[in-house]
């Protein structure tokens, strides 16, 4: 799973969210640090209202919990989501040593980002990619 570290990167840089079904997140707050919820039909809904989007939590008995702010949540990407974000830029996934290299193609040339897990090393090169569209 990508790290909260990494996925906050992102979220800084403008990458959006509309939630679906199977989407992984955590509550950005310090005291939900450790936990990571699922969209499910079942229970964790994403309601849209002219208003923005609630996660609507159903049948949490064992918490005070009703429903998140988007903007409270923030979605840790599945692998397979990250590397289609990267679209045509990517180019290979490759083990290494220590964890993963995600190499992308385009201006300028081949990058390599390398991570723990390929999650990261995805994370790492749509970071990039975001930081130069921003330039």
């Amino acid at each position: 799973m990508i790290s909260t570290l990494m996925a906050r990167k992102l979220s800084t840089l403008g990458l959006d969210w509309s939630p679906a079904s199977g989407d992984a997140f955590c509550i950005d707050r310090e005291e939900f640090d450790s936990e990571v919820f699922t969209v499910s039909d079942m229970t964790v809904e994403a309601h849209v209202f002219d208003t923005g989007t609630i996660l609507g939590f159903n049948g949490t008995t064992e918490w005070a919990l009703d429903s998140v702010a988007l903007e409270d949540a923030l979605w840790l990407p599945r692998e397979n989501q990250l590397r289609e974000l990267l679209g045509k830029t990517f180019h290979a996934l490759v083990r290494v040593d220590d964890g993963f290299r995600v190499e992308t193609v385009g201006e300028p040339e081949r990058q390599p980002f390398t991570a723990k897990s390929a999650e990261d090393a995805y994370a790492k090169a749509l970071e990039w990619l975001l930081q130069r569209a921003l330039a």
